[in-house]
């Protein structure tokens, strides 16, 4: 009995994309705590300034590459293991 789903194309790209957004948001969640970390919160930067200075082409493009590379990694350690 064949216990592999029937499209496999489909649950990978499903998982990477799954991989991918999740280290996305974790780049984006350490930026935002750098960006408190930083400013201190205390010259009065609102939570809307502080998304709108994290949420920048040159991020995205940063946590884009990072993962894709991280999902790059955890497939060559799956199949390493």
């Amino acid at each position: 009995m064949d216990t592999k789903p029937k499209n496999t194309f489909r649950t990978g790209t499903l998982r990477a994309i799954i991989e991918v957004s999740f280290i996305v948001f974790l780049f984006y969640s350490n930026l935002l705590m750098g960006e408190y970390s930083r400013t201190n919160n205390a010259a009065g930067k609102t939570f809307l300034w502080a998304l709108n200075d994290i949420f920048t082409p040159t991020n995205f493009l940063i946590a884009i590459v990072t993962g894709v590379i991280g999902n790059l990694v955890f497939e060559f350690l799956r199949k390493k293991l």
